[in-house]
């Protein structure tokens, strides 16, 4: 990460250092001549000018030309909307939204690279202001087509590259199911991980297998299988780690609903999710606490998520720097994790 001298001067840079809010910054440098007076007293004008000229501050052209033909629009791509925890991540994005005064639509790509495009073409047809993504792919490429087209973008739920992401702290959950189970005593730990272009399963794999590592269990390539982020692909993935001669006494499905899948795999196998083999998921949705066998499971601030992936687009457009935020996790414990048989 740069040095504060080596980034850009924004907005904020100058109404820090003036003492003053970013918006009057923003009115006095933005403002036609004739109109600066009017957006704030003369020696408020005079003292951020002065300033900016010091700082040598360049606004965004981007954010500048928006400006003055803003359409009040913001694009948002997904997967599916039918996954609950992306539509509470948009719910908590259209909630943000109405408060600056903007609209949004959704696109659902499930997940298909050549949908992400077409679906991008047509937001951007649309003549929106930014794009929120929440099916960034871990690779890349895509984005990077989008950057370089200067399309002011965050993203959601997933992070890519050092593009500007409001996130879960995943690894950091993934850590925190890992001294969990290390605490109940299970040494023999499964991993259902996800779609592997995911940085959410990457990440939440990531911090349990590096924790483990770290007690002295490393947990070997075969414990770890990928799946969709759904009840079958949990099921499915269940199903591959159980075809051993030794279970695990413990699964961790990085998604409630693959959770909800393994623990159906296991009582196809005759073993008793939270009594034979300990199972925890991750998101704590609405479901996990009122299943027959209520489910352990981290709890991500979905909703949170897409209130602030909402209000750093708009700082974004604003012409201000922003930095990539990492929403902290909490591990909820419930029945479907116990100790070590």
């Amino acid at each position: 990460m740069g040095t504060q001298q080596s980034r850009p001067v924004t907005l904020r840079t100058i109404a820090d250092q003036l003492g003053l809010h970013v918006s009057t910054v923003s009115r006095v440098l933005h403002a036609k001549p004739d109109e600066s007076l009017r957006a704030a007293s003369a020696d408020t004008v005079e003292r951020v000018r002065r300033l900016a000229d010091e700082l040598g501050y360049q606004p965004n052209p981007h954010a500048t030309s928006l400006r003055t033909r803003r359409s009040n629009l913001v694009g948002v791509l997904v997967p599916r909307l039918s996954d609950i925890v992306l539509a509470t991540i948009y719910e908590g994005i259209e909630e943000a939204a109405a408060e600056q005064g903007l609209s949004t639509f959704v696109a659902n790509t499930g997940d298909n690279p050549e949908a992400q495009r077409t679906r991008t073409k047509m937001v951007i047809g649309r003549r929106v202001d930014g794009m929120i993504f929440g099916d960034a792919h871990a690779d890349g490429r895509f984005l990077a087509e989008v950057a370089g087209r200067g399309i002011p973008f965050v993203l959601v739920s997933r992070t890519c590259a050092d593009h500007p992401s409001v996130t879960c702290d995943d690894y950091l959950g993934g850590r925190l199911v890992a001294d969990h189970l290390l605490e109940l005593g299970h040494r023999d730990v499964a991993v259902v991980a996800g779609e592997p272009y995911a940085s959410t399963g990457i990440d939440r794999t990531a911090g349990l297998v590096d924790r483990y590592r770290e007690a002295g269990l490393p947990i070997p390539a075969h414990r770890i299988t990928h799946s969709r982020f759904d009840v079958p692909g949990g099921h499915a993935a269940t199903a591959r780690l159980l075809d051993t001669p030794e279970p695990p006494t413990a699964v961790f499905a990085v998604n409630d609903f693959a959770a909800i899948g393994a623990i159906g795999a296991l009582r196809e196998q005759g073993l008793r999710a939270g009594a034979d083999v300990a199972v925890v998921g991750f998101n704590d949705t609405p479901l996990a606490a009122e299943l027959p066998l209520p489910l352990t499971t981290v709890r991500s601030p979905m909703l949170e998520m897409g209130r602030r992936g909402l209000r750093m687009l708009v700082r974004l457009l604003e012409g201000e720097a922003v930095e990539s935020e990492r929403l902290r996790p909490e591990l909820v414990v419930r029945a479907s994790s116990a100790p070590r048989p």
